[in-house]
């Protein structure tokens, strides 16, 4: 079976990767695509949040304050991984989806990466896919 997983990083822009989830679960929908296009997040937090934001010895009034900030930041680099995994005797329409989706109004303005099934990096690629909820 050919197998592509797209990956799309978004930055910080949630909106943008909301727009890209609801177009893809409307082709889903509209194409009776099932399964063959799969969607998943990879939300990365700001170096601030994996660090607690905050020393141990700051008073009440500074954890409010920091804890109001980092409500305000962005929440961390967001990417998308969107694998296709279409049949033996579907290979045109693997090839006109790889066309297509880069071409696609929320995806254009995230860098994309594509990922084909004989690429060296794909294993690891597959494999972080299957981990990502």
């Amino acid at each position: 079976m050919p197998q592509s997983i797209l990956i799309f990083d978004f930055g910080t822009n949630e909106d943008a990767a909301q727009q890209a989830r609801h177009k893809v679960e409307g082709w889903k929908q509209g194409f009776r695509l099932g399964n063959k296009m799969l969607l998943k997040f990879e939300r990365e937090d700001s170096a601030e949040k994996d660090n607690g934001g905050e020393s141990k010895d700051t008073d009440a009034k500074t954890r409010k304050k920091t804890a109001k900030k980092e409500n305000d930041e962005p929440a961390g680099r967001l990417r998308l991984f969107l694998r296709l995994d279409f049949s033996e005797h579907e290979k045109i329409s693997h090839q006109r989806w790889l066309d297509r989706i880069p071409d696609e109004e929320p995806f254009k303005s995230a860098a994309g990466e594509t990922v084909r099934q004989g690429d060296a990096e794909f294993p690891k690629t597959s494999e972080l896919f299957e981990s990502l909820d």
